[in-house]
């Protein structure tokens, strides 16, 4: 039987779409879609498909997808699911390499037959299926988008290096929409629903090898194949970081998943354990999720010692109260730092870690102990809490912040506490990709998690190194 995954590259990658059940109405799914791919960018070829419009948006229309000349790569279907069969017959007939099959009414309602029907004729002919009943499929760098949200309700995230892996489009639409609110850049987004043909085990191979991906976000709640998702997990984050969330951990959340995507969730405490073997990062919450994510969307840190620079001495104080909870170290800075601290504090100020600059500190005191710290071989993190408030801080502080971000000699996190304006300034920082946090265990936890990845990658890069 033909390997389908090994066609999931013009499902991320193609090079032509046809869109099937496209229309001009816009309140149907296949008008959302076809307007995705034109509005955005789309650089390959794209063919409406449906017999009851001459064109589409100017496009000419196609009554199907046999009557389309050249040749196709992935074929979107956005009709009613009894329809499925035959046009994945007609996708089978024409060569196509994958389908992104929208539309619900299969397994998830109890129709196991439909949905074997079409997954008979996807395996036999090799086609890489995306769902049934799922959100779509999402590539920033190629303009690939068959989410059927339309853009002014539902943001794109830019180009970047996270990939999201979820079996819920309502949870992947919250994920994608937050990214984007975020300004968290992602490589690839697939919502794969029922998984009929491919399950979460060929996304994360698939993406192990994905250049444009460096960490790997995976929403889950039920397993077809246990066995086969752990031993992806474990070749996966091997080579790159996967934070996972799980749903349906209770008796009657697993029987909810169940009727959402007809995969049986499983006992969790066995999801539980095989997480905790295969090394991954456990999120309990989207919240928590995204923490993670904008921890790890930067360089890992060669050890657990954390520098804390602070303009509120009671903020340095939570934050040294979250890092020793958290199992991480404050770091005994190098004399040379202490130097140069007291040369930036008042006479009064006292040098340590936490390095309180106190509330009057200027801008440029921010930008001369985080780059001391920085210089500081006993500081391997750098956590930067900001009381944007006081009248001594401006925008200038955020060019600052977004320069040590950008740096990448060491991880960094801002915690910023307050009302609307410092809301203000967190979404600018994070709009640049500083991951910044409102309170200091969020921004210890997430870098914990960074530390416990880098020390689980380090022995690995290590052998990799020596036989070299």
């Amino acid at each position: 039987m033909p390997n389908c995954a090994k066609n999931l590259k013009f499902i991320f990658e193609p090079r032509s779409v046809a869109i099937v059940g496209a229309s001009e109405n816009p309140d149907k799914l296949g008008s959302v879609v076809l307007k995705n791919f034109i509005d955005g960018g789309f650089s390959g070829k794209v063919f409406p498909v449906n017999p009851k419009y001459g064109k589409i948006l100017g496009k000419q229309c196609h009554p199907s997808v046999l009557s389309i000349k050249e040749s196709i790569d992935t074929v979107i279907i956005a009709t009613p699911a009894q329809t499925a069969p035959q046009i994945a017959g007609e996708c089978a007939k024409k060569g196509v390499k994958g389908i992104v099959l929208l539309s619900g009414g299969f397994s998830e309602v109890g129709n196991f037959e439909l949905e074997n029907q079409v997954k008979a004729i996807c395996e036999k002919s090799g086609i890489a299926l995306v769902g049934p009943n799922c959100l779509g499929v999402l590539n920033p760098h190629r303009r690939v988008d068959s989410i059927f949200m339309p853009f002014y309700k539902f943001e794109r995230p830019p180009p970047g290096s996270i990939a999201f892996v979820t079996q819920s489009g309502g949870v992947g639409s919250t994920i994608v929409d937050l990214a984007a609110s975020y300004g968290i850049g992602i490589s690839k987004f697939v919502s794969y629903g029922n998984a009929a043909v491919l399950s979460e085990a060929d996304y994360l191979e698939y993406l192990s090898r994905d250049k444009a991906t460096k960490t790997i976000i995976l929403y889950i709640e039920g397993a077809k194949d246990g066995r086969r998702l752990f031993e992806a997990l474990k070749k996966t984050n091997s080579k790159k970081p996967v934070v996972v969330l799980k749903a349906g951990r209770g008796k009657k959340a697993g029987e909810a998943a169940r009727s959402h995507t007809g995969n049986i969730s499983g006992s969790y405490l066995a999801y539980h354990a095989a997480f905790r073997q295969a090394k991954v990062i456990e999120a309990e919450s989207l919240e928590e999720l995204f923490d993670f994510v904008k921890a790890f969307n930067q360089t890992p840190p060669k050890g657990r010692r954390v520098g804390v620079i602070t303009n509120g001495g009671g903020i340095g104080v939570l934050t040294a109260d979250a890092i020793e909870k958290e199992g991480l170290e404050l770091a005994v800075l190098e004399n040379k730092t202490m130097k140069a601290a007291k040369k930036i504090l008042p006479i009064y100020g006292n040098p340590g870690n936490p390095l309180d600059l106190i509330a009057d500190a200027e801008v440029d005191k921010y930008e001369k102990s985080i780059e001391a710290f920085m210089q500081d071989a006993n500081v391997d993190i750098i956590i930067i809490d900001v009381l944007f408030q006081v009248p001594p801080i401006d925008e200038r502080l955020l060019k600052v912040l977004i320069r040590a971000s950008d740096d990448r000699r060491k991880p960094i996190a801002v915690v910023a506490m307050g009302g609307s304006y410092t809301e203000r300034q967190r979404k600018m920082l994070e709009s640049n990709g500083v991951p910044t946090y409102c309170d200091p265990l969020d921004a210890v936890r997430a870098l914990k998690k960074l530390a416990e990845y880098a020390q689980y990658r380090e022995p690995k890069q290590k052998i990799i190194k020596d036989s070299e």
